[in-house]
């Protein structure tokens, strides 16, 4: 069976759907990149003047090198809190620890 579509790519209808969803899948980017840094520049510096690792990292060093990390929930409460709470606090995803692939929270 032979899939069929009736998009029509140079419609204006199409162009203006194609924008929105590139625009939308710019913010949602975004806010994952910002959710990724974790927290402003003044929480990142006391933690490492502690010598702690900040969370992403002990995530990273929980998991067998090299091997990927699928993070789901980066921008939960995104647009809340006024920003003050990035990837609601939490960091979650799918990885591999010790060869076995591993839910993270």
């Amino acid at each position: 069976m032979k899939l069929t579509s009736q998009a029509l790519p140079s419609s204006d209808a199409y162009k203006a759907n194609e924008m929105a969803h590139l625009k939308a899948l710019s913010e949602v980017r975004d806010a994952a990149e910002a959710a990724a840094l974790g927290g402003g520049e003044k929480s990142r510096a006391r933690h490492e003047s502690r010598g702690k690792m900040l969370p992403r990292e002990r995530v990273a060093n929980l998991l067998d090198p090299g091997s990927p990390f699928l993070e789901i929930g980066a921008t939960a409460a995104h647009g809340l809190y006024d920003g003050a709470a990035p990837a609601a606090g939490v960091i979650a995803g799918i990885g591999r620890v010790q060869g076995h692939e591993v839910m993270v929270v």
